[in-house]
């Protein structure tokens, strides 16, 4: 079985189908200005379909579809239609802000797709719309109950939580997903890329958001999903569904971490923080044969050292503290999340 460095197995990809996307979120791109990648280097979907072949058999199972905003490329159920008919893979989710889901869930899960993340920071209109830059809520909304009229399950709620931002919509983030059966994760807010100009300061760390919840609506511990999920996960006592926190910065998870990553420009990437990735897309394009190619991708998982969540908690919890300006990432917006 292939493994990394600190014998992490290579189990799930996250593909990253496009840079664009129509909102400006505040923790993800933060721009006044973005080259964005020229539509050439993007990866076709039959060079997806490709990659993914190649990584069935160094372990991957499941797919997840990120970009940007993945429903702004073109015939995305295409694209999901054929990953499902890959052997191997069991399991394809998408993560999407969903405003544009409402028009695409019925083609989305009739392609194969079954489980899908939206990115809901705040109930409120306003709030929202400060965050997202361009968000409307309410085709968020639509998107979101499309997608479960549709049968796709289960259906989760993204939420980053940042300091003097969001805080105040946790309790009704959680009634929300308590009342129409979705599941809410919250997420600590974290440096991911360098635009975002995070400071520890600004996250609401996992103990806070649980102190909240528990408060009003009693918790019990459930644990990761198959032992390496990024949540942990707990159930309301009363029955009523269960909540996800995922706590990068204050809990980091990098020792059971089987996440690779595909950026839209067709580099593999190994950890959400990286500096830069491994150009896979040339070898894609110069005529390169299936083995020489899947035995490059194994060799570059192989190699694998990535802690950096844990590195960043050690130097936070250090007398010379921890300097994000020190770390140059690759943004989110390019790396997909």
């Amino acid at each position: 079985m292939l493994q990394d460095q600190l014998q992490r197995p290579l189990r799930d990809l996250r593909i990253s189908v496009t840079d664009r996307c129509n909102f400006r979120c505040t923790y993800c791109m933060p721009f006044d200005h973005y080259d964005w990648i020229d539509k050439r280097e993007i990866l076709t979907y039959e060079e997806i379909c490709r990659v993914v072949r190649l990584a069935v058999p160094l372990g991957v199972r499941k797919i997840r579809l990120t970009g940007g905003e993945p429903l702004v490329r073109r015939d995305l159920p295409d694209l999901v239609r054929q990953l499902a008919g890959i052997a191997g893979i069991e399991d394809i989710a998408l993560t999407t802000n969903g405003s544009r889901l409402s028009g695409m869930a019925g083609a989305l899960r009739d392609a194969g797709l079954r489980r899908i993340n939206v990115s809901i920071d705040s109930l409120d209109p306003e709030r929202f719309r400060r965050i997202t830059k361009r968000g409307d809520l309410d085709d968020v909304l639509k998107g979101l109950f499309a997608a479960k009229e549709t049968g796709l399950a289960p259906i989760k709620i993204n939420a980053v939580i940042e300091r003097c931002v969001n805080e105040e919509d946790i309790l009704p983030l959680v009634e929300f997903g308590r009342e129409h059966d979705f599941v809410m994760r919250f997420i600590e807010y974290m440096d991911v890329g360098t635009a975002n100009a995070w400071r520890l300061e600004r996250t609401v760390p996992k103990a806070e958001i649980l102190e909240r919840i528990g408060a009003r609506y009693p918790l019990e511990p459930i644990g990761r999903g198959e032992g390496n999920a990024p949540a942990v996960d707990y159930a309301f006592r009363d029955g009523k569904g269960t909540v996800g926190i995922v706590a990068s910065v204050t809990e980091p998870f990098c020792g059971t971490c089987s996440r690779g990553r595909l950026t839209a420009d067709g580099r593999i990437v190994t950890c959400l923080f990286s500096r830069t990735g491994h150009d896979l897309k040339a070898r894609l394009r110069s005529g390169t044969g299936d083995d020489e190619i899947r035995e490059w991708m194994a060799a570059v998982w192989a190699g694998r050292t990535d802690r950096f969540s844990a590195d960043r908690l050690h130097a936070i919890q250090s007398d010379d503290g921890y300097d994000p300006e020190q770390h140059d990432k690759i943004e989110m917006i390019t790396l997909g999340g």
